[in-house]
């Protein structure tokens, strides 16, 4: 296989720039999973240089809005959507079967709505409280972390159903899955330790700790993972990572 093509795939699956997505596009991404949180770097690179340049002319707390819209725009809010439906999946009362409909269903109710924006407010205000100088560093790991997490999970959760979890899950179980977790691994602290230093660690931990907190939470509730829990945990990582930042400021 050729891994150019993997990872054009990889861009294709979790952006909307525009380098055209083979017919087995997705197959292709699974395969290269571990690409993603190179294409998270690219992503958070593309957004923390908007923000920076966004702080020249606009308060640092609407620069923080921009950026994460700018986030959005570049995903196709694509993993947004899970967030959302994961809200109002995590809020039903009954049955596994019960919460997968609701987890299906495109509808929103006040369980995505209150999520959403309790996740997004808090990305932006964290956004907004991270130093200039490290906007675009923090943004690139931040977006790293995340895309980590999607390989995470793929790595050690299995499918509740099967639906869009399911080519990934399978790609990651593989006998070369160690590897494959490895190298996604060394991508991540690529961006997080030569320009953050410990602080960069602590972002790679708390990716950690928030994909083993969702994989507990999706296998309990849902009985495995799937397309919307990795988008909830994309959207929950760049949070937890920004927040992370923005408290080690304050004693680092």
């Amino acid at each position: 296989m050729d891994p150019l093509r993997g990872l054009k795939n990889c861009v294709a699956f979790l952006t909307i720039i525009p380098v055209g997505m083979d017919r087995d596009g997705i197959n292709q991404a699974a395969t290269y999973m571990p690409f993603f949180p190179l294409v998270g770097g690219v992503i958070g690179l593309i957004a923390g240089t908007s923000v920076w340049a966004f702080r020249w002319i606009l308060p640092e707390t609407i620069s923080g809005i921009l950026g994460v819209a700018i986030l959005l725009l570049i995903t196709g809010v694509h993993h947004t959507d899970g967030l959302l439906d994961f809200g109002d999946a995590i809020m039903v009362r009954g049955s596994r079967l019960s919460k997968l409909r609701v987890l299906h269903d495109n509808r929103s109710g006040a369980g995505a709505i209150s999520l959403g924006i309790v996740v997004l407010a808090t990305t932006a205000l964290s956004l907004a409280g991270v130093n200039s100088v490290a906007v675009i560093q923090v943004m690139v790991a931040s977006e790293a972390a995340a895309k980590f997490v999607l390989v995470f999970l793929a790595w050690a959760g299995k499918s509740a159903c099967r639906g869009m979890s399911t080519p990934f899950v399978i790609a990651n179980h593989r006998q070369s899955r160690w590897f494959r977790l490895t190298a996604s691994l060394i991508f991540l602290l690529i961006f997080c330790l030569p320009t953050l230093g410990l602080r960069g660690v602590l972002i790679s931990l708390s990716a950690i700790t928030t994909g083993a907190v969702m994989l507990k939470v999706s296998t309990s509730q849902f009985g495995g993972i799937t397309g919307d829990v990795m988008g909830a945990a994309n959207d929950l990582t760049r949070m937890t990572s920004l927040l992370t930042i923005v408290v080690a400021s304050k004693w680092l």
